[in-house]
């Protein structure tokens, strides 16, 4: 989402990807109103304190969700399970509803950071929500956080309860019966070794934290799921990763699966029947219905779908899928049907025999997808979010009722044109293509998201709009695709720079600049 700077008017509630500032030099008041003798003050924050930000949107291609936690009892308002949620965002912050995704409230704006790795509400009373800042993905343009952080009031004050040095939270779990007691998976720092990595547990809501999984200074913690029948009994996947400019290391012999039966105090790793190569990120999910049942989707050379029905004690390799787990690497089991899971990878993926074999689900949704809540009370009703944004399932998955009212849009690069009098943005978005925009409309009710356009498609990056014609513009999508786009026909030329005959094919970044 972007929001502009303006001199009147109130700042939308929502974390931007970028704010574009515009003022000119004032000089010092006194509290009368008159100017002071001497110099104005030109420093950057003298000039910034002097503009608020007004939103433009837009929400219509939303962004990057990374978690779903719903709350188990809809509170004050009643409502259907489902009603109250949460959703985590890749650089957006945290949003909240009310009534199941029809408005939304962003309850995180305040804080020192707006990427969200993890959300969990505590079944045992929905006005306290933890947030694991910085998302668990290992993505080129992954946002790093400064720890855990806690509200006692469902979302409207936040403190930070520690873990500072965690950068990447891959879940937050809190016991059913007692709200005090919470574990945190960290994955730690994703450019660099050390940090605060593994898992870590309170007894005291977040005054003390005690590391109870700890590898290495490489390996960290990605998922972590409790036993629904006995909150003692937990799994809790480990990873061993760190990414350069130059490459992606993901994996390790520091991956792997563990089990706890005493709170997350002492850890077991299991390995019957697990890949004995090295492995890399690995997702879990454990049966509500038959809780021996657990399903892991294991990233490498032994990649697929395992399956273990005594708890973990051993496993069985089911299939080979595993698509892109170092980006998704989450499986969901229907709470009903212990042989119906879900496979999140660039399509969503179900399997109604245990693993076995797989389909895609019903089209519509976004790819990409990084988070889901399949609701217990009624399993046809699921909740996704993806690289898009969020997306409602009624009839278990067949089709899907996006929200197009989350202004999370995750811009890359931004560009302004020379048109008077409204002049115009253009930008490139994750996953979510380019699109332009005006900067003010003559519209009483402001900018709508009909005012946006769609310029080129792939992932989005830079937008280089010519200086002299605002409706022409040279947009580049990944790997250096770039196209001449004229907003008067809508016609798309490809103009990327090709060899002379006999030369080596160029070789691009995948965001590569250009400039007019």
């Amino acid at each position: 989402m972007l929001r502009l700077a303006s001199r009147s008017g109130r700042g939308f509630a929502a974390a931007a990807a970028f704010a574009l500032l515009a003022t000119s030099p004032v000089s010092a008041q006194r509290s009368g109103g008159a100017p002071t003798a001497g110099p104005a003050d030109l420093s950057d924050s003298a000039l910034v304190s002097t503009v608020t930000l007004r939103s433009i949107g837009p929400a219509v291609m939303s962004g990057r969700i990374e978690d779903i936690a719903v709350a188990s009892s809809p509170g004050a308002r009643g409502g259907a399970l489902g009603t109250v949620f949460y959703v985590g965002s890749a650089t957006g912050g945290v949003w909240k509803t009310t009534n199941g995704g029809m408005s939304w409230t962003s309850v995180f704006d305040h804080e020192t950071v707006s990427s969200i790795g993890a959300v969990a509400v505590a079944p045992s009373n929905s006005d306290i929500v933890w947030v694991g800042t910085g998302e668990d993905n290992n993505q080129r343009s992954v946002s790093y956080g400064d720890g855990v952080y806690k509200s006692m009031d469902g979302g409207k004050t936040w403190t930070n309860m520690g873990l500072a040095t965690s950068q990447q939270v891959g879940r937050i779990r809190i016991h059913p019966d007692n709200p005090d007691i919470v574990w945190v998976a960290s994955v730690g720092p994703m450019w660099a070794s050390g940090g605060e990595r593994g898992i870590f547990k309170t007894t005291d809501g977040g005054q003390t934290w005690k590391q109870t999984l700890k590898i290495d200074e490489h390996t960290g913690a990605a998922d972590l799921v409790l036993d629904p029948s006995n909150p003692d009994v937990m799994y809790a996947s480990t990873h061993q990763r760190e990414r350069r400019a130059f490459n992606y290391v993901g994996g390790g012999p520091g991956s792997g699966i563990w089990k706890s039966t005493d709170g997350g105090e002492t850890w077991t790793r299991l390995t019957d029947g697990l890949p004995k190569s090295d492995m890399g990120r690995i997702g879990l999910d454990v049966s509500r219905s038959q809780p021996t049942t657990v399903y892991a989707v294991i990233e490498g050379s032994e990649q697929g779908v395992y399956r273990s029905d005594n708890g973990g004690a051993s496993w069985q390799k089911m299939s080979d899928i595993a698509s892109i787990p170092w980006y998704f690497g989450e499986i969901r089991v229907d709470p009903v049907n212990p042989e119906t899971v879900y496979h999140l990878g660039v399509p969503v993926m179900v399997s109604h025999d245990g693993g076995r074999t797989w389909e895609r689900t019903g089209r519509g949704p976004h790819s990409d997808n990084h988070a889901m809540w399949i609701n217990p009370e009624n399993h046809d009703h699921i909740i996704l979010g993806n690289d898009g944004g969020l997306y409602v399932s009624r009839d278990r998955a067949e089709t899907w009722d996006f929200s197009p009212n989350l202004p999370v849009s995750q811009f890359y690069a931004v560009s302004l044109d020379n048109a008077e009098p409204f002049f115009g943005i253009a930008g490139g978005l994750q996953d979510n293509s380019t699109w332009g925009g005006p900067s003010r409309t003559r519209a009483r009710g402001g900018i709508f998201n009909a005012d946006w356009y769609a310029m080129a498609g792939g992932d989005g990056f830079y937008a280089a709009i010519d200086p002299t014609d605002p409706d022409i513009a040279y947009v580049e999508s990944q790997e250096g695709n770039i196209l001449r786009y004229d907003r008067r026909t809508g016609d798309r030329k490809p103009i990327q720079p090709q060899p002379a005959e006999g030369e080596d094919g160029y070789r691009f970044n995948w965001s590569s600049p250009i400039k007019v």
